[in-house]
């Protein structure tokens, strides 16, 4: 069993979540169970996986639920398109970096957790 808090993938996680509930409080009010529940659901999704998988004896386990966080992070990824311009491009233009640099990290553990070097 790992501690989630001491990876800063989850950091980064973690702290887009709360991005993206500050930004999603002023969406519009008809899209609060679409859109807006959406955005919030897939990414604290992408903290709550790791954590999950930290739990989880094993690497196997953990890199199952790291996965499934990666799969999130794409979820969030579609769900952040501009077409509906809810956001503002320079919201729109931070958050999609800290996706990238949230997926590159995410990447790299997933590669190291898979190749059995992972440790605590």
């Amino acid at each position: 069993m790992k501690d989630f808090r001491r990876l800063k993938v989850w950091e980064r996680a973690h702290s887009s979540t709360l991005d993206i509930y500050k930004l999603t409080s002023r969406s519009p009010k008809e899209e609060l169970y679409g859109l807006t529940s959406q955005l919030r659901r897939c990414s604290a999704s992408m903290g709550a996986n790791i954590a999950e998988g930290c739990g989880k004896e094993g690497n196997r386990e953990l890199h199952h639920f790291l996965q499934i966080a990666s799969g999130s992070a794409s979820e969030l990824d579609y769900h952040l398109l501009r077409d509906l311009h809810y956001l503002a491009d320079v919201d729109y233009q931070r958050v999609g970096e800290q996706l990238v640099k949230f997926r590159r990290m995410l990447t790299s553990l997933l590669q190291k957790v898979g190749c059995g070097s992972f440790c605590d």
